[in-house]
């Protein structure tokens, strides 16, 4: 009996041993990884505040109505939603598209919605919500071909009036230990949260070529820049959380493997116990 329950605890003692290698390995990969969307989320941190100055500046000077700062009049609003391809990252989906859930089912009838990553799109199409458009198998560092492509296919629904303004929810990067669910407002600029309190320059500046030809110019690299932005915290946050996530797991299998070592050697030496007493037994019987 002793012995069919020693087997049992050193399959279960493999089992988690294997585990804990597997989870090991993904957080060693996840914190190397961490490494290096920080570096290329430090770089376009730099970037975003430069190009926010100019755009503020321009925008400043700017006294004629536009449809990406005024808007096109249509109710429908675009939630481009990102997530992650792959798992085991702890909550970090769940969080979002929870999110997501509780900020579209407010207007679900004027909602469009773009997924980005494979676990946005199975969420979204296992509760029936209509999909506009859906992007995959994205790198661990996003590039501006990435963010040229959705923001490209976000901005030519705008633009042909399907939907009148586009939001972004995605898990911004704060710490490594701190991230947050951000649901931000990307067009139109109307009521957005920049800063036009700068004085007006248009005396002393001249624009070339005119100022609504140049607004309507760097838009696209407006949406880009900030698209870009958006994936770069996604992949950092998504690093940060999975890796995390593997070292807790590490260190409840590290647990759970002291646990499993204790009880079987109290099995070992009760068996080994118990095969003296009756080594001993049979002795005293043949007195």
């Amino acid at each position: 009996m002793a012995g069919s329950g020693l087997v049992g605890i050193k399959r279960r003692i493999k089992s988690v041993t294997n585990t804990r290698k597997i989870t090991n390995a993904m957080g060693l990969v996840a914190t190397a990884k961490l490494r290096k969307t920080k570096q290329s989320l430090e770089f376009n941190n730099m970037f975003r505040d430069y190009f926010s100055k100019i755009l503020n500046e321009v925008l400043d000077n700017n006294e004629v109505e536009n449809v990406y700062i005024n808007g096109n009049n249509i109710n429908k609003k675009l939630y481009i939603v990102l997530t992650s391809d792959s798992g085991l990252c702890g909550s970090y989906n769940v969080n979002i598209l929870n999110r997501a859930a509780e900020v579209i089912s407010k207007d679900r009838e004027n909602t469009a919605i773009m997924a980005i990553g494979e676990k946005g799109v199975s969420y979204f199409n296992r509760l029936n919500y209509e999909i506009s458009a859906k992007f995959t198998n994205l790198p661990d560092i996003p590039t501006t071909k990435e963010a040229k492509t959705i923001g490209n296919a976000a901005v030519e629904m705008y633009t042909k009036g399907e939907i009148g303004e586009i939001n972004v929810i995605y898990m911004e990067f704060r710490t490594q230990n701190s991230q947050e669910i951000v649901v931000e407002k990307l067009l139109p600029l109307k009521e957005k949260a920049y800063d036009f309190t700068n004085v007006k320059f248009g005396k002393y500046m001249k624009f070339e070529p005119d100022l609504e030809l140049l607004i309507n110019n760097i838009f696209p690299m407006y949406i880009r820049e900030k698209m870009l932005s958006y994936l770069i915290h996604s992949k950092t946050s998504e690093q940060a959380i999975r890796m995390m996530a593997m070292d807790g797991a590490t260190k409840n299998a590290n647990e759970l493997l002291d646990k499993l070592k204790l009880q079987y050697n109290r099995m070992r030496q009760g068996a080994i116990t118990q095969e003296i007493s009756e080594i001993v037994g049979g002795a005293e019987a043949q007195k």
